[in-house]
């Protein structure tokens, strides 16, 4: 009998083995660049390919150079303003819409939100020219309505909103009507309360979205003051050609928010992508 269980249990345990050295192998693979990028951010520059892999020297000499020689500070300012607004708008609009397609019933309400979800279907670049173009008649050219408006809603954000909504209890709708509660009361005291991991999860895809933005900020800004950190660092690397470590240093400084949002929401990510696909 005995060795009827364990023989029972022997299979489970290599199952388990398989799946944490699945886990560690993704581990390495997707770590390893993060490890090498941060080992030659802290080495001199002349010991940057003496041993690349091996973290034999230490200095902060690059990261104080690229701060101040790729002037990281303010295009880091430039994308927090230009993160913190696209993400609390988007926050806001995926809120509101997502409210309406989920609670009320209106005329050709499928079809709409079917439609809506089709842009999500078209590439940035098939917009970028009249977006463009659009920026450029309202003089927002190098300002921060520039870089941001064109970003201020999202299909995905209204996507996943309304699948949180569905799964609020529909006792809960019947019972806020019963009381006289009108669609603010209830989104207010009722319905936002149930999908805060959600919009907690929106908010944080919202804001690494925006902070890594390359290719439109660099689309309608030419005046310096207004370069994100991404185009910063473009900036950076061409100027210190034979300084890699610079590169490696600014790159590290500017992921230092992306993982500080990570760590502090990290709990709210995983809460808000499960309790948005709870019903469908």
């Amino acid at each position: 009998m005995v060795h009827g269980m364990a023989a029972e249990q022997r299979p489970t345990g290599v199952r388990l083995i398989g799946r944490y050295g699945l886990l560690a192998f993704v581990a390495v693979i997707t770590l390893f660049p993060v490890y090498t990028t941060v080992v030659a951010a802290f080495k001199p520059g002349n010991r940057v390919l003496v041993n690349p892999l091996v973290p034999d020297s230490f200095t902060l000499e690059p990261i104080m150079n690229a701060w101040s020689d790729g002037h990281l500070g303010r295009y880091l300012f430039n994308s927090l303003v230009v993160a913190g607004i696209v993400t609390v708008a988007q926050v806001v609009t995926s809120l509101l819409s997502a409210y309406a397609f989920a609670m009320l019933d209106f005329p050709g309400r499928q079809a709409l939100f079917v439609a809506f979800l089709a842009t999500l279907l078209v590439p940035l670049e098939a917009t970028l020219v009249v977006n463009r173009r659009t920026v450029d008649s309202l003089g927002w050219l190098n300002s921060y309505p520039g870089l941001a408006v064109p970003f201020l809603a999202t299909a995905f954000g209204t996507f996943l909103v309304r699948q949180a909504f569905l799964g609020v209890p529909g006792e809960l709708r019947d019972a806020a009507r019963i009381d006289g509660a009108g669609h603010l009361a209830f989104l207010r005291h009722v319905a936002l309360p149930v999908i805060v991991p959600t919009l907690g999860a929106l908010g944080l895809f919202s804001f690494l979205s925006a902070w890594n933005q390359y290719l439109w900020p660099n689309l309608i800004t030419t005046e310096s003051s207004m370069n994100t950190v991404q185009s910063g660092l473009a900036l950076l690397r061409r100027s210190e050609l034979d300084q890699p470590n610079l590169l490696m240093a600014g790159t590290v400084i500017a992921a230092v928010p992306i993982f500080a949002a990570l760590l502090v929401f990290q709990k709210s990510l995983v809460r808000g992508l499960v309790s948005g696909a709870v019903k469908g």
